[in-house]
């Protein structure tokens, strides 16, 4: 997933694991909801994945130049690898990767074509704001999974080097032509609600998930943390748009 350089809100995560966080996926998937939750957001995440590889792919046309449309099918590349890891490890937890994807093909796919980008610079917005909520959400949870399946959920949200050239690219842009400024930041603020709106939407369709979340499996967040989740994505977001030079 394409997604900036790690939030500083990771620090807010609680100190050390605890609980299932402590266990490793053996012990943890003996409970069958704890594993359909993994199941699911392994699903989501394989997806988001494929999508991201795929949108990266037609960003790659809207480049002005070679060097840019290289870096782009580059990036791609990054993505396609991970979808394959979470595929793999779908398959080996005894998940059809298929079925696993296919509940959060229609919710991902609308937030897509809701923010589809007009022209190369917003395609670039969308790539280091959107996708980055996403990831911070992802992360989030992860801190709250199994050792093994946390290890491979931040393994595959690294980034994939679309941040320092998103940043680049739009400030670059910017100091060209300020009115350039004023459009990216609007965008950028639909893209924030958008982002949360879908993941949002993709926890309250799976109850498996949205159990994990508000505490009822896998030691997760309560209703007070869930909150303060949203807070720390939210703060994440604003950092990053003061490094594309944008107002929040």
């Amino acid at each position: 997933m394409t997604s900036s350089d790690k939030p500083d809100h990771v620090s807010d995560a609680p100190a050390g694991p605890k609980g299932i966080a402590a266990q490793d996926w053996a012990t943890a998937a003996a409970d069958p909801q704890y594993r359909a939750a993994v199941v699911d957001l392994l699903g989501a995440l394989a997806y988001g994945e494929l999508a991201a590889f795929e949108r990266l792919a037609e960003d790659a046309k809207l480049a002005p130049t070679l060097a840019d449309k290289a870096e782009l099918a580059k990036m791609a590349s990054a993505e396609f690898h991970h979808f394959e890891r979470l595929r793999d490890r779908l398959a080996g937890i005894g998940a059809e990767p298929t079925l696993a994807m296919e509940p959060f093909v229609a919710a991902l796919d609308g937030f897509h074509k809701q923010t589809a980008p007009s022209d190369w610079l917003e395609g670039l917005v969308k790539a280091y704001v959107g996708d980055s909520i996403a990831s911070d959400f992802y992360r989030e949870v992860a801190a709250r999974l199994d050792s093994d399946t946390r290890e491979l959920v931040l393994a595959v949200l690294d980034d994939t080097g679309h941040a320092g050239f998103a940043v680049e690219k739009v400030r670059a842009a910017i100091d060209a032509d300020p009115r350039v400024g004023g459009r990216l930041a609007l965008w950028a603020r639909r893209l924030m609600g958008e982002a949360l709106s879908q993941s949002q939407r993709v926890v309250a369709d799976r109850d498996a998930l949205s159990t994990m979340l508000v505490g009822g499996v896998a030691d997760g967040f309560d209703l007070a943390e869930v909150g303060r989740m949203f807070t720390r994505i939210t703060e994440a977001h604003t950092k990053r748009m003061s490094a594309l030079g944008l107002a929040a």
